[in-house]
């Protein structure tokens, strides 16, 4: 029998697309956002280092071999971005200039410091000179006492033992006492800086022995009678910064606790880190102290 030829059989496959419903635009989209992630978040480094830090990375993509074998801070070193040759782009931006200000700062102040105590010993001389010229100050030239301290210019009012600037245990101010401070008063507005004011006794106890009524408010009692009598005498009182009594916390000659010149008047004229102290006391803020 003879063999019959077969059938040619054609296979067909219908592909169906997906369009609209299909997943692939998904990944596109994936692959999109994530690359607009790291666009942003590249921007957002970038935006957040200064302009030193961005000329090395510039300099590293131009040369990252030589840069990774030479040393710099593309590769751990922050010394150098690039050893043996190129410039330092820190010192364009802003690392080294920061510090450069930070010096000039302090070269100012010191400039400024400087300048001040150099007013403060010339205001020293010219009130020495004062007493020595002046006819009713000079026979109390042993008790005016003027120096310069860590807080500034220092003019102390003390008592000598026949020669009391207040009457025993009373507020009651003595005629030349006055004459002096009226004097100092108009020397004072030579400079603009602010005043302390302080009185002090010695340590003998106040004569009435009443507690409501000590040294301590005889003191700044007396300290306030001073401050009237500086402001009559031409003082703008805008520039007194504080006005206390010290009781005798304070001696001036504290290997003799009686000795009269520990009973004085101290009215110093505060240089600018002083007064800078002082204006801090007030704002500085309350630590809380931690709990259990």
């Amino acid at each position: 029998m003879a063999d019959l030829p077969r059938p040619i059989v054609i296979k067909r496959i219908k592909k169906v697309v997906g369009g609209s419903h299909g997943g692939a635009w998904k990944i596109a989209y994936a692959d999109f956002v994530t690359a607009m992630m790291a666009f942003f978040l590249l921007m957002w480094l970038l935006g957040s280092v200064d302009g030193g830090k961005l000329n090395g990375i510039s300099e590293y993509f131009k040369m990252p071999l030589r840069t990774a074998l030479a040393g710099g801070s593309s590769s751990g070193e922050s010394t150098l971005i690039m050893k043996g040759g190129g410039k330092d782009p820190t010192a364009e931006a802003g690392l080294v200039r920061n510090g450069q200000a930070k010096a000039s700062a302090e070269e100012a102040k010191k400039a400024r410091a400087k300048a001040e105590a150099a007013m403060m010993r010339g205001l020293k001389e010219k009130l020495e000179k004062m007493i020595e010229s002046n006819a009713k100050l000079l026979p109390y030239k042993n008790q005016v006492l003027i120096d310069l301290t860590s807080e500034g210019l220092r003019i102390q009012i003390v008592d000598e033992k026949n020669r009391p600037m207040f009457g025993l245990s009373s507020t009651e101010m003595q005629p030349y006492t006055r004459d002096i401070l009226k004097e100092i008063a108009g020397a004072l507005n030579d400079l603009p800086n602010r005043i302390s004011l302080s009185g002090h006794t010695d340590a003998k106890v106040y004569a009435t022995g009443d507690k409501n009524y000590s040294n301590w408010e005889l003191s700044a009692d007396r300290a306030n009678a001073a401050r009237r009598v500086l402001v009559a005498g031409g003082l703008d009182e805008n520039r007194l910064m504080r006005v206390l009594g010290l009781s005798s916390a304070v001696l001036l000659d504290p290997e003799d606790p009686m000795n009269p010149i520990n009973r004085r008047i101290s009215i110093i004229l505060l240089n600018q880190r002083a007064e800078d102290a002082a204006f801090s006391e007030g704002r500085r803020q309350v630590m809380s102290l931690p709990t259990d």
